[in-house]
């Protein structure tokens, strides 16, 4: 139980640095063509860039279907489980914390959330494929440990 508990919680950690090289070489890589719409304004709900949490998930759902139908494989299920909690962290920071795409009132006045967005905002002032910085998602250097202003926060991630 505890070798899974690690899986799970060894993976969620892992997949920050997944995502940061995702980000930084494939996103503002080769796949700009899918990211270039979250960088800029766009009309309707749903983006290209969409596509990469339809990748991730693919990868995970195969991770514990694999995990559960082969014995020998069963720790495949709890990395799995690992990108799928990493996954539903992310949704939760990226797309209803920081862009607001769900409207819901959270609170963001702490420090380390307050990091993690002013890094997210910086990231967003760049609307192109080279020169952006802070491709984290939940970890951010302390050089972005200032406070957010809502009106600031506002206006940056336009």
């Amino acid at each position: 139980m505890l070798v899974n508990v690690a899986l799970v919680i060894g993976t969620f950690l892992f997949m920050e640095g997944v995502a940061w090289f995702t980000h930084k070489y494939v996103m503002h890589g080769f796949l700009w063509s899918w990211h270039r719409d979250h960088h800029n304004h766009h009309k309707g709900f749903l983006e290209w860039n969409d596509l990469f949490a339809v990748v991730f998930a693919t990868v995970a759902i195969s991770l514990i279907v694999t995990g559960v139908e082969i014995e020998e494989l069963r720790f495949l299920a709890w990395i799995g489980a690992g990108v799928t909690l990493y996954g539903a962290f992310y949704f939760i920071f990226h797309d209803v914390i920081v862009h607001r795409r769900v409207k819901t009132k959270i609170d963001t006045s702490g420090r380390y959330m307050q990091r993690i967005m002013r890094a997210h905002y910086v990231h967003h002032k760049v609307h192109t494929k080279e020169g952006a910085e802070a491709f984290g998602f939940l970890y951010a250097p302390k050089k972005y440990d200032r406070p957010v202003k809502q009106k600031q926060a506002a206006s940056e991630t336009e």
